[in-house]
């Protein structure tokens, strides 16, 4: 790797990581905000929802912009702003105050989510950009698990404002990093796209590929989301058995994720998305066929769960990669377009399993599963063009 391509490299993940955190790394303050600022309970669980509704948009808005302008300049500002809002945030008097900040917050976050695969696409040449869009998504993936505890421990040493005030200044070295970056180096321009969303919504093949990425993704997700509560209140365990579902999980999706370029050398591009996704579809399967069954033990649990990271962790790196490029010079669109379909799978997939997440293991399973097999289905539905398998 060319050092400028790997001190660019290493800026696109610190910029991916920040922005990821903006919600695990404020999560343990939440409880807490009704004691601290004015508002109450249930307004504090908006911060949350916030963020996610201001990525929702900002990732459509950076699509557009993407396309138009060049995307290193884009990083910097958007870095830039996170930064000041991120300080803003600290000085919020209420909780409805700070629901406003946190959706511009998320809008902001939203940008680096947009960019990063576009960039490392354009850094890279095929089985390279996979192998490094695993390491980047390797990383990412422990971000859920580590935010917290940095969360946790700012809290008892300082405050809820002090999560705020450490990514504000965090983005500001980011930014500024940025416009070093964009002064000194060769950028990597984006080509300026006449098309639009539609034409992306009409992509056969497209949506077949970002789809079948968003389902295998949101499905883990689903299943993520309802664990711990499923665990807990319906199977009489403890937190634990979900972090050991989770630590046992990321492992095994890192492991995958960085042998991505081995996987695609001998399967091929096709045959890495396909099996993948087989085998994350087959542990959804398998889990669910368990609870059926009755199975109430949280290790065979842990077991059949890390087929569906394995799974993920096989085809999230060349599938992300060829939805991109199926996007054609359209790919700012095409990216913000796959990540919003991954947070409205999790999404809906969630809300649908909430009025049974009590029940116990069966919903949470099932909707996990049909969501996982949707992904097989769709790509067994989608003919591998010419020369694909490279």
């Amino acid at each position: 790797m060319r050092s400028s391509n790997r001190s660019t490299f290493l800026m696109i993940v610190a910029s991916t990581v920040l922005t990821i955190a903006g919600i695990d790394l404020v999560l343990p303050a939440v409880p807490g905000l009704p004691d601290a600022i004015d508002g109450t309970l249930q307004q504090a669980q908006l911060v949350l929802a916030a963020f996610s509704g201001g990525i929702a948009v900002g990732l459509l808005a950076f699509g557009e912009l993407g396309a138009r302008q060049n995307q290193w300049t884009l990083l910097f500002l958007s870095l830039g702003a996170y930064a000041a809002v991120s300080l803003l945030a600290t000085l919020a008097a209420s909780i409805v105050q700070l629901i406003v900040i946190r959706f511009v917050q998320g809008f902001f976050a939203a940008a680096p989510a947009v960019f990063a695969g576009v960039m490392i696409r354009a850094m890279y040449d095929g089985k390279k950009a996979i192998r490094m869009l695993g390491l980047l998504g390797s990383i990412e993936s422990v971000v859920p698990a580590l935010a917290p505890v940095l969360g946790a421990w700012l809290l008892i040493y300082f405050d809820w404002r002090a999560s705020f005030s450490l990514t504000a200044a965090l983005a500001l070295v980011l930014s500024v990093a940025w416009l070093f970056k964009i002064r000194r180096s060769e950028q990597v321009r984006s080509k300026r796209s006449a098309s639009n969303y539609r034409s992306l919504l009409v992509n056969r093949r497209f949506m077949a590929y970002a789809l079948s990425h968003a389902f295998t993704l949101g499905g883990l997700l689903i299943f993520v989301f309802g664990a711990p509560t499923v665990m807990t209140v319906a199977m009489g365990g403890e937190l634990s058995d979900f972090v050991i579902m989770q630590v046992t999980g990321i492992a095994f999706f890192v492991i995958a994720a960085n042998n991505t370029e081995r996987i695609v050398g001998r399967f091929g591009v096709e045959g890495a998305i396909f099996g993948g996704s087989a085998i994350s579809a087959t542990g959804s399967v398998l889990v669910l066929a368990y609870a059926l069954g009755g199975g109430r033990l949280h290790e065979v649990i842990w077991v059949l769960f890390v087929f569906v990271n394995f799974g993920l962790g096989v085809r999230g790196p060349p599938g992300f990669f060829r939805a991109i490029e199926s996007a054609g010079e359209n790919d700012a669109r095409g990216s913000a377009l796959v990540v919003l379909f991954i947070l409205l799978t999790a999404a809906v997939g969630t809300a649908v399993v909430a009025p049974f997440i009590e029940v116990g293991l069966v919903p949470l399973s099932l909707a996990s599963a049909i969501v996982c097999t949707s992904s097989v289905a769709i790509l067994a539905g989608l003919k591998p063009r010419a020369g694909a398998a490279s």
